[in-house]
Parts: C-alpha cells; structure tokens; sequence
C-alpha cells in the first residue's frame, strides 16, 4: 500500500466493514489490472545495498523522480518515502529494506501495463545512473545479511520491525530482504470474488513454483527455490496463509471481514503519527478494549483500511484482489505475472475451466502444496502428476483466456506473447531460480557478483 489513510468516518457497525469490501464490485466493462514490483536497489561500483541517506542516497532517487515526474511526494516525519501520481493513480514506495516498489496505476489491458513497466524503469535508470546505482530483480536480496541490509525511516515499519520477531522467526527476512511482483484484480459480485478468491488461493502454489526465483541468501545457495515462499511458512501465522475458510460454504465479503477483525493490529495512524497497538485485534479496538491506552479513540473506516493492508495471506481482499504469491523477477516476468491471472481470472470460460481443476482439491492438499513448492517447485509431485503438469494446463488455460479478450495493440497483436517466460519455464521444467543455480554452479564459478551483471535491470 502506497499510502496510509487518514478517512476519519467512525465505524458504527460490521456491517459498514463488509460494505467497504462490497464497494470493490465492478461491472466486467470497468474491470482493471493494477501491478506492483519490487526490487533491490544496489550501488555499480561495488554491488552494496543503497541505504536512505546521503547524497545517493533512496532519498536522493526519490527527490530525483519526484522532479522528473512530477508527482506528488509522500512524506513521514519529514522524510520523503514515496511518490503519488494524482492523475493516473499509480504510487512509488519503499519496502523496509529499501525495496524499490512502483504499485501501478489501473490500466485496462496488459499492453499498457508493460507499457508502464518499461517506461518506469526507463525513468528509474535516468535518475538512478548519475548516483551510481543499479536494480536487482530477484526474489530475495542475494549476498547482503540482515544486519548489513538498509532500514527505511517509515514510522509503521519501526512498529513492525518491534512485533515481527514475537510471532515468526522470519518476518524480519521477509521485511528486509525479499521482493515479489503482484497483479491487483477486480471482481463483479460476491459470487464473482469468492469463484475468484478459490482460485487465486488453490493456484498460488503454481504460480510461486512458475516463478521461482530466490535461490540465494547470504552470498550463497539456500537450499530453496523460492525462499521469498519459504520466509513466509515463518513470518505471522495470525495474518498469513491458504484462508482455508474460504473454501467453506457461504464464505463471501463477511467471513473474511470476521478474519481481519481478529488479526492483530500493528498501528493506528494519527495525525501526530503512529501510534503503536501490536498484539491487539480490531475487534478488540471496535469493542472499546484499548480505551486505556487510547482515551476517546473511536475506530475509523481509515483505521480499517489501513489495518486490511496488514493482512498478507496468499490472495489478499480489499475492494480488489491481489495475487501475493510470487518472486521479483526480470522485466518480462513484471509482465508475465499479470498475464497469466488476467488470462485465467478475466474470462468466465478461462475461470470455470481453472476451477474444473482445483475444486475437488481439499484443504489439507492445499496446504501441503504450497508447503512444499518454496524447495522444489515444479517438481514437486501431487496426486498422480507434477507441479509441471499442472502448470502447462494452467498456463493454457490462461492463454486461451487472452485469446478471448481479444485486446489487441497498434499492430493487431493480442496479449497472449506477454506469456512467452511462462510457457518456457513450464514447457522445459526450469524455474529462474534452476537456471540461477545452474550458472552459478558452472560458468559463475560460485562467484554471486555476476548476478548483479546478469540479472540487473
């Protein structure tokens, strides 16, 4: 989320939470794609982790985009920590670690969102060469440890950073040192968002393997495929995971309303700042139980809003959906992610067949597929077929869906060849992440600096 909110409309009921998310529901004819990066900014020289301050500094890159761009800044403490763009809608952000993120604006077909893809890096290179620095598009930071890794000076990750290592031995990691890339879908009607949210849900697990893409920790393998995937197995079980209650009868806008009322808060903004409520849950907060500590609070639809940005299962609901399961990658994977969940979830056809293949999965086969895809990706067996097999039915799927939409560019072309990294990756069973291990094994020499070569923007 680019910005928090400060909506200060008091909550009076449950009933005006489930309507927010109720808000989202959008005729076919309005339905957008908004995508989000992440990636990790590093100096050429010497392939160190840019930290905020000083003259090449994260504060200086964003100082240099907001007078190229000129959006407007977003500011903490008087620290500018991103940049917003009243017309279009789209956001620059900084993860804690210094992760570089443009969250973009609602466009309607896949060619404008590569289209942007290509111009913000276009604008990102402008500005970031005279500093000297470089862009990494991995699904975790490859050599820098933890300690040596940058720490940005917004206020809600102070409180974070304080809560995450009660309930989790790798939310640190998962702060500092990974990237992901994420599409941001609509939905037409409840009926709509719960077809969609099962989906999404019971296919993350082939999307992390499809792209996995973070083999390394700590200038060395890690053992993993995707160990952006993993760090999450260890983060906050109270705010993460399969939402298998979403697969109950009925579920729809209140069931994971009723979900985010007891997930624990992190903060609550306020004009004089944040204030710090970790370990308390909404609905302790709505039922007046943090009146001694904050006299006279009432809870806002702002304090709501914030609060569903702090929810992080594998498919997140607000009034859109986000699909949160895969690694940073290069530049053509920015584009092939939305690609393939457009394709499967924008055709009605393209959904009932990728149901078809998930519905009869239960609970347990869910859980246990995404446990296991972090290590071995599209190896990793299920039933009687490979994570592979499954993959290639999907990607299909998701072509014959962008067949369908028919959108096509100035040259008549359809979105179907944004799919082409996928369907590589799917056709000869290697991730990013194996092609990764297998030059770092052969003509790398076990030498991790050629990543920041060779997988730089």
């Amino acid at each position: 989320m680019a910005r928090d909110t400060l909506d200060e409309t008091p909550i009076e009921s449950r009933d005006q939470l489930v309507a927010t998310l109720e808000s989202g529901s959008k005729p076919p004819e309005q339905w957008r794609i908004g995508t989000e990066h992440e990636k990790f900014g590093f100096y050429l020289k010497d392939h160190r982790p840019v930290p905020y301050e000083g003259e090449r500094g994260i504060e200086a890159l964003l100082k240099g985009m907001e007078t190229l761009l000129g959006w407007e800044p977003i500011v903490d403490n008087e620290r500018i920590i991103g940049l917003y763009d009243p017309t279009g809608g789209g956001a620059i952000s900084l993860e804690p670690g210094g992760q570089f993120e443009l969250s973009g604006a609602p466009l309607e077909t896949l060619h404008q969102t590569c289209r942007e893809v290509h111009a913000h890096l276009a604008q990102l290179r402008e500005v970031a060469e005279p500093l000297g620095m470089g862009f990494l598009g991995l699904g975790a930071s490859p050599t820098w440890c933890f300690d040596e890794t940058p720490k940005m000076p917004k206020s809600r990750y102070d409180i974070m950073r304080a809560y995450m290592p009660k309930v989790g031995g790798k939310g640190l990691d998962m702060m500092h040192r990974t990237s992901t890339i994420q599409v941001n879908l609509d939905f037409e009607d409840e009926a709509d968002m719960r077809k969609k949210m099962r989906v999404g849900l019971a296919l993350q697990p082939i999307a992390t393997a499809v792209f996995a893409n973070s083999p390394f920790l700590d200038n060395k393998p890690n053992g993993f495929l995707s160990y952006r995937s993993e760090i999450w197995r260890d983060t906050d079980p109270d705010r993460s995971g399969m939402l298998p209650f979403a697969f109950d009868d009925g579920f729809g806008f209140e069931a994971y309303v009723d979900w985010v009322l007891d997930v624990p808060m992190y903060f609550l903004k306020r004009d004089a700042g944040y204030v710090d409520v970790s370990g308390l849950s909404f609905r302790d907060f709505m039922d007046g139980r943090l009146s001694d500590a904050l006299p006279g609070e009432v809870a806002t639809i702002g304090d709501w809003k914030n609060h569903l940005s702090t929810a992080f299962p594998e498919v997140r609901l607000k009034t859109f959906l986000e699909m949160r399961g895969a690694d940073g990658g290069p530049w053509r994977r920015i584009c092939a992610l939305p690609a393939f969940w457009v394709g499967l979830l924008y055709d009605s056809r393209s959904l009932d067949d990728a149901w078809a293949i998930v519905k009869d999965w239960n609970a347990d086969e869910r859980q246990a597929l995404r446990d296991a895809v972090p290590e071995t990706a599209l190896a990793t067996p299920f039933r009687n077929r490979t994570v592979q097999e499954i993959a290639r039915d999907v990607v299909e799927i998701s072509r014959e869906g962008l067949k369908r939409r028919a959108c096509t560019n100035q040259d008549g072309d359809d979105e179907t060849h944004f799919l082409a990294p996928v369907e590589e990756t799917v056709m000869f069973g290697r991730t990013p992440a194996d092609e990764m291990l297998q030059a770092y094994h052969g003509r790398w020499g076990g030498d991790l600096q050629k990543v920041f070569h060779e997988y730089a923007y």
